[in-house]
């Protein structure tokens, strides 16, 4: 028998076993599919509703003003804190993440030209929160500082003129969230599922010892694994036209430029997760130890420096390094290009010659760790 008319037979008999565990097909749709609508619908990056109580004591409409001019930031909401004691009792209580204290006589230090302190006391625990609030509170001070000092020495018949800033946002004016999360999404879960298909698959064989067939046929490991990469390399695609119509349907992401980047690098990437993912079912000895291993090798790396979440740029060095090492980060880095920017070629040209790397890496690795597997005569 020919040597593709040997990958054709293992081919075959994966997919046969393929059909008959509910397991992978869970792994393979279902699992996907809710990963999708987990993060793009419960993904927010963007912080708003953080609840702020306020004690006014000066009681003037001038302080009434300044406060109102903190929640006209969309950020700060009004916090339901009325069993606390105290602004600080109610962020002791975890009622409110900021509590501004405006003390008596803050309206007339203000207009006799005097310093006035504010008491601000915001919640540190919630770290990415804290700075969002000290810039909207620092914003709102100084527009309306500016805004006091310009109604102050303009003539009453004159207009006060304020400089007025046009503002564009490039790719996603509106600042939609899934527009940003959606792509990301994709690459995650097109990564860690066929991969971990894969590696169950490979490490099945070993666990329930029907390897043993394999190592006495004639068959070689490059065919074995080509066999096996075959099928849940078509299941990969699949998932990939489901995942990426689930994101056209339901977030509205769609592909606003050339296609091609995608056509030709989603192929490699999936490959890549295949064989990623064999690579580690051959090496493991049973398949819970290649979900653990594709969990903690391909999932947390994918997830964490990818620049799914948090930007490349902010990954301290020489951690940032290891980034180089994830072929999700550049796959991500296509698809933010392909369904928001829309940049084609010119941006995203290196992708598919390094998911080519990445394929023969995980092949050889593959190989390597089954070149002897035929037993000796």
């Amino acid at each position: 028998m020919s040597g593709p008319n040997r990958i054709l037979v293992q081919a075959l008999k994966e997919w046969q076993e393929f059909q008959r565990d509910r397991f992978s097909l869970a792994l393979a749709f279902l699992l996907p599919l809710f990963s999708l609508l987990l993060f793009g619908y419960g993904i927010r990056l963007e912080s708003k509703n953080i609840a702020m109580v306020v004690q006014d004591n000066d009681q003037t409409s001038f302080s009434r003003e300044y406060i109102n001019r903190l929640y006209a930031t969309n950020i700060l909401v009004r916090a339901d804190a009325k069993q606390a004691k105290s602004p600080r009792d109610a962020i002791d209580r975890g009622l409110a993440k900021v509590a501004i204290i405006v003390p008596a006589g803050f309206t007339e230090h203000v207009f006799r030209k005097e310093q006035s302190s504010l008491e601000v006391l915001i919640d540190g625990t919630d770290i990415a929160n804290t700075q969002i609030v000290l810039n909207s509170i620092k914003a709102a001070n100084i527009y309306f500082v500016a805004a006091v000092k310009a109604a102050k020495t303009a003539a009453p018949t004159s207009n006060i003129r304020v400089v007025s800033p046009q503002l564009r946002v490039w790719f996603n004016p509106g600042r939609l969230e899934p527009l940003f999360i959606v792509p990301g999404a994709i690459g995650i879960i097109l990564w860690m599922y066929p991969a971990l298909l894969s590696a169950v698959a490979a490490s099945r064989e070993k666990e329930q010892e029907t390897i043993i067939r394999v190592y006495a046929s004639t068959i070689s490991p490059l065919e074995f694994l080509l066999g096996k990469a075959l099928v849940y390399f078509a299941v990969g695609m699949v998932l990939s036209l489901l995942v990426i119509a689930l994101g056209w349907i339901l977030f509205a992401v769609k592909i606003t430029s050339d296609p091609t980047p995608l056509l030709v690098s989603l192929p490699l990437y999936v490959f890549a997760a295949v064989l990623f993912g064999l690579m580690l079912g051959t090496l493991s000895s049973s398949q819970t130890v290649a979900v653990q291993a594709t969990s903690t090798a391909g999932f947390f790396p994918c997830l964490l420096l990818s620049g799914f979440v948090y930007p490349i740029y902010n990954i301290p060095f020489p951690l940032s390094l290891f980034t180089f090492l994830v072929p999700a980060r550049f796959f991500i880095e296509l698809c933010r290009d392909v369904f928001v920017r829309g940049s084609g070629w010119a941006a995203v040209w290196s992708v598919p010659l390094i998911l080519i790397v990445f394929c023969l890496v995980y092949l050889c690795g593959s190989w390597f760790s089954l070149r002897n597997m035929q037993l000796k005569d």
